[in-house]
C-alpha cells in the first residue's frame, strides 16, 4: 500500500494540539455540591423554607422537622434527576475510541485518541472505532455509522467519503485524514446538545403559576388583615399570631411531596406493565403529549436486516436460491447481509445443493462475494452474490424480466442482490434477493391507538426518504414526506408525517420546533443518535433494545419487547394528571376559602378565629387527605390533557367562596345563636374548616355528581382518620376549647347538607369551564 503522505511531524502535531485542543468532549458539569445546593434555590423550596422558619419561630420543632424532611426529599430527587444528563454523556463517551493508529514523523504509532489533531493520518481497520471526524483517502471499508445516523445497515465507504467519530469498521482497511476533533466533531456537537437539552415541565409551570396567583392574592389579603387589626387596635401579641396563622394557611406545604408521590405511584403502576420511568416528570408529561416523534430503525422497525423477497429465475425455486446465496455468504462474520441470508436459508430445505469447496469474502472493488462449489455432476462451478448490476453484467442474458423486477424492488426501498451460478464462461442468473428492516408487528397497532388517543405520530429517521416513506405507509402512518433540504424553524407536525435523512442535531431541532409551536412532544428512539432529542422531549422513551446512551437520556424505558408500553405510559400519565388536577383545584379551594374566612372572622369577632397551633393541626390533617388523592380512582381522559389555568382558577374561586359562605354561616350561628366566646369560636372555626374541607375534597374529585367514581380506600381511610382526630380533639378540649357532641354532630349534619347542595351547583359550572 502506498501512503499518500508521511503524516504530521511531532512538532506540528504539538502546535495543532495547542491550537485546537485535545480530541475529547470538554467537561462543563457543575460541581456536585453546587448541583445539590441549587435544588434549594427555587420557588417551591423557598415556600418550604419559609414554612420551616415560621414553625421554628413558633417553637414547633417537630413540624419544622417534618417540612425539612419533605424539602430534603425533593432536593435529593432533583439532584438524582439532574445527574441523568451526566450519565448520558458518560455513556456517549464510552462509545469513543481510546487509542488510534496514527502516522507521525513517517512512522506508524499507537497513541491515545485524545492526542489526535486535524491533519493527522490514521489507519482504520476491522473492529476499529473511528477516533475523530475523518475523510477517507485510500482503501475501502464497511462502515457502521449508527452512532450518528441510527441506521444499523453499514455502508460501503471509499476514498473521499466523510465519516464521523464513533463509527465502527466492520470490514476492510483504509487510511483517513482527520478533519475535526473534540467539540468540533459531529459527536462533540451531539454531546453538547445532550448537555444543554432541557425542557421545563408544563405541569410544574402551570401549578407554580397557580401558586403564584394565590400567593399574591393571599399577600394582599394578609396586608388588609393587618391593617384592619391595627384599626381595631389589637395588641401586638394578637396581631403576630394572626399574621403567622394566615401565612401558614397560604403556603402549600405538601405541594412538592404530593406531586412527587403522584408521579411515583404512577411510576410504580407502570413498572408492573413493563415500563421504567427514570424521570418522574416524564410520567406527568405523558398526560399532555399530543405529538410522538418516533425513530424508525430499532423503534418502529426490528433493527434487523431480513430477507423479505426471494424471486427465482425460471428453472429454480426459492429454497435453492437461498441455499446458493448462503454458500456465498460468510459464516460468523459481521456483515448483516450475510447474517440475514444464512438465517433465512436455515429455515428452508433445498435439494441437490452443490458442495462448498472455497469461499471468497466480499470484495469492495468487485462489489460481490463468491464461492467455488462442486455440483451434482462433479463439476467445479462458481456461485456469485453481489449488487444486481454487477452480477447481471457477468451472467448470460435471460428471458426473465430481471431488470424490471430489480428496479421495482429498489423503488420499494429494498436492498437488492443477485445470485449467479455456473462456470466462469457461462454464469446464469439464478435469482434475486431483496432485504429490508421490517416493521415491528405492533407498530401499526401503536399508530392506530395513538390516533384514537388524540396523539399524532411523526417518523424522524436518518434513513433515505424512499425507504422511510415505504415503512410509514406499511404501518398506517399517512402523510407527506419532507423533501430534501433544510428544515424551517416554523415547521409543524401537522405539515409532514415523515422526516428522513435526519442527523442527531436535526432530530433535536425538530423536537424544539414542535415545542415552539405549542405542542407537548414525546420522542421514542433506541440509538445514541436519538439522545439529544430524547432529553429535549417532555417524554423521552427508549425501547427495550435501546443502547445504554438512549436509555440514560430517556425519561421512560420500556423493559419489555414491543411498543405497548407507550400507550400504557400515556394512559397512566392521564390518570396521574387527573389526580394532580384534583389536588390543585382542592388546594385553590381551601386557600381561598380559608383566607376569606379569616378576614370575615376578624370582622365578626374582632379577634383571630384560628391560632397557629390550630392552623398547624388543620394543615397536617388536610395535607394527609390531599396526599391521599394521589391514590384516588380516576378515569383517564380520551384526549391529551392541558392546564387551563384561567378555568381552574375560576373553579377554585367558586368552590372556595362556597366553602367560605358555609363556614361563615356556622361561625355566625356560634357567635350570635350559641353565644360562644372567642376560644370556643376558634374551636368551632377549626372544625368547620376541617369538615368543610372534607366536603370540598369529595366534590372536587368528581367532575360530575357525587358517586360517579368510588374513592380509593386510602382516601376513605385518610378522611376517617382526619375526622376522628379533629372531633376527638374538639370534644376533649385538647389544644383547644372543648365542644359538646351536640355541636360537633350538628356541624357534621350541616356539612352533609352543604355537600349535596353544592354538588348540584358545581356540575354546570365545571361543565362550562371544561374541568376534566
Amino acid at each position: 500500500m502506498q501512503y499518500p503522505t508521511t503524516g504530521l511531524t511531532s512538532d506540528e502535531a504539538k502546535r495543532r494540539l495547542e491550537k485546537f485542543g485535545p480530541n475529547a468532549v470538554p467537561e462543563t458539569a457543575l460541581h456536585p455540591l453546587l448541583r445539590a445546593l441549587s435544588n434549594f434555590w427555587a420557588p417551591v423550596p423557598w415556600m418550604l423554607e419559609a414554612a420551616i422558619l415560621l414553625e421554628l419561630t413558633l417553637g414547633k420543632y417537630v413540624e419544622a422537622g417534618i417540612i425539612a424532611v419533605l424539602l430534603a426529599f425533593n432536593a435529593i430527587l432533583g439532584f438524582l434527576q439532574e445527574g441523568r444528563a451526566q450519565a448520558t454523556l458518560a455513556a456517549l463517551k464510552s462509545r469513543l475510541a481510546l487509542n488510534a493508529s496514527v502516522r507521525r514523523d513517517n512512522v506508524w504509532a499507537i497513541i491515545p485518541a485524545v492526542g489526535l489533531v486535524p491533519g493527522d493520518i490514521v489507519k482504520l481497520s476491522l473492529g476499529a472505532v473511528v477516533p475523530a471526524d475523518v475523510r477517507l483517502i485510500e482503501g475501502e471499508i464497511l462502515l457502521d455509522q449508527s452512532l450518528l445516523t441510527g441506521e444499523s445497515i453499514p455502508i460501503e465507504a471509499g476514498s473521499g467519503l466523510q465519516t464521523y467519530a464513533g463509527a465502527l469498521v466492520r470490514r476492510g482497511e483504509a487510511l483517513a485524514e482527520v478533519t475535526a476533533t473534540g467539540a468540533s466533531t459531529k459527536f462533540g456537537s451531539t454531546a453538547q446538545l445532550v448537555r444543554t437539552a432541557h425542557v421545563e415541565s408544563s405541569q410544574q409551570k402551570a401549578v407554580l403559576l397557580v401558586v403564584r396567583n394565590v400567593a399574591i392574592f393571599n399577600g394582599v389579603l394578609i396586608l388588609m388583615l393587618v391593617g384592619y387589626a391595627c384599626i381595631l387596635k389589637l395588641p401586638l401579641n394578637e396581631i403576630i399570631p394572626l399574621v403567622l396563622t394566615a401565612i401558614l394557611g397560604s403556603i402549600p406545604v405538601a405541594l412538592p411531596a404530593t406531586f412527587t408521590l403522584a408521579a411515583a405511584l404512577g411510576a410504580q403502576d407502570l413498572a408492573r406493565q413493563g415500563v421504567l420511568p427514570t424521570r418522574l416528570s416524564a410520567v406527568d408529561e405523558a398526560a399532555s403529549i399530543d405529538v410522538l416523534c418516533a425513530d424508525k430503525t430499532g423503534t418502529l422497525t426490528c433493527n434487523e436486516l431480513k430477507v423479505s423477497v426471494v424471486h427465482p429465475m425460471t428453472g429454480f425455486d426459492e429454497s435453492y436460491v437461498l441455499g446458493l446465496a448462503a454458500l456465498a455468504s460468510s459464516d460468523g462474520g459481521q456483515d448483516p447481509v450475510d447474517v440475514a441470508i444464512r438465517l433465512a436459508a436455515e429455515h428452508v430445505v433445498a435439494s441437490d445443493l452443490p458442495k462448498l469447496n472455497k469461499f471468497v469474502p466480499f470484495d469492495s472493488t468487485t462489489k460481490m462475494s463468491e464461492a467455488t462449489v462442486v455440483d451434482s455432476s462433479g463439476s467445479m462451478v462458481r456461485v456469485i452474490k453481489g449488487a444486481f448490476a454487477v452480477v447481471k453484467s457477468l451472467t448470460q442474458p435471460t428471458s426473465d424480466n430481471a431488470l424490471g423486477i430489480a428496479n421495482q424492488l429498489q423503488a420499494q426501498g429494498y436492498r437488492v442482490l443477485a445470485i449467479g451460478m455456473g462456470p466462469s464462461s457461462a454464469i446464469k442468473l439464478v435469482g434475486i434477493i431483496a432485504l429490508s428492516d421490517p416493521p415491528r408487528e405492533d407498530s401499526g397497532k401503536l399508530i392506530a391507538q395513538l390516533r384514537a388517543l388524540g396523539v399524532q405520530t411523526v417518523m424522524i429517521t436518518g434513513d433515505a426518504p424512499v425507504t422511510a416513506g415505504i415503512v410509514a405507509r406499511a404501518i398506517g402512518l399517512d402523510g407527506k414526506v419532507f423533501p430534501d433540504g433544510p428544515i424551517p424553524d416554523n415547521v409543524r407536525p401537522e405539515d409532514f408525517a415523515v422526516f428522513a435523512g435526519i442527523l442527531p442535531e436535526g432530530k433535536y431541532n425538530l423536537v424544539k420546533a414542535f415545542q415552539k409551536s405549542g405542542h407537548i412532544v414525546g420522542m421514542c428512539g433506541d440509538g445514541a443518535n436519538d439522545a439529544p432529542a430524547l432529553r429535549q422531549a417532555q417524554m423521552g422513551i427508549a425501547v427495550s433494545t435501546a443502547t445504554d446512551v438512549a436509555k440514560s437520556a430517556a425519561g421512560i424505558v420500556l423493559t419489555r419487547g414491543g411498543l405497548s408500553g407507550i400507550v400504557a405510559s400515556i394512559n397512566e400519565g392521564r390518570i396521574t394528571f387527573q389526580r394532580i388536577l384534583t389536588y390543585t383545584l382542592n388546594s385553590l379551594t381551601n386557600k381561598i376559602g380559608k383566607m376569606f374566612f379569616f378576614a370575615i372572622g376578624l370582622v365578626i369577632t374582632g379577634h383571630a378565629i384560628m391560632t397557629p397551633t390550630l392552623m398547624i393541626i388543620s394543615m397536617l390533617g388536610g395535607d394527609l387527605l390531599g396526599m391521599s388523592l394521589t391514590t384516588d380512582n380516576v378515569q383517564p381522559s380520551g384526549k391529551p390533557n392541558s392546564w387551563r389555568i384561567g378555568a381552574l382558577t375560576i373553579a377554585g374561586i367558586f368552590m372556595g367562596v362556597c366553602e367560605f359562605v358555609f363556614c361563615t354561616i356556622i361561625l355566625v350561628v356560634g357567635k350570635f345563636y350559641l353565644c360562644f366566646g372567642v376560644e370556643k369560636l376558634q374551636t368551632l372555626s377549626f372544625l368547620v374548616l376541617v369538615f368543610g374541607g372534607q366536603a370540598c375534597t369529595y366534590l372536587n374529585r368528581e367532575r360530575q355528581h357525587l358517586g360517579s367514581d368510588l374513592p380509593s380506600l386510602w382516601l376513605i381511610a385518610s378522611s376517617v382518620v382526619d375526622l376522628v382526630i379533629a372531633s376527638t380533639l374538639a370534644r376533649f378540649g385538647i389544644a383547644m376549647a372543648p365542644l359538646s357532641l351536640f355541636v360537633i354532630g350538628g356541624i357534621i349534619m350541616a356539612t352533609v347538607v352543604f355537600a349535596f347542595i353544592l354538588d348540584f351547583a358545581k356540575v354546570p359550572i365545571f361543565n362550562r369551564l371544561r374541568i376534566s
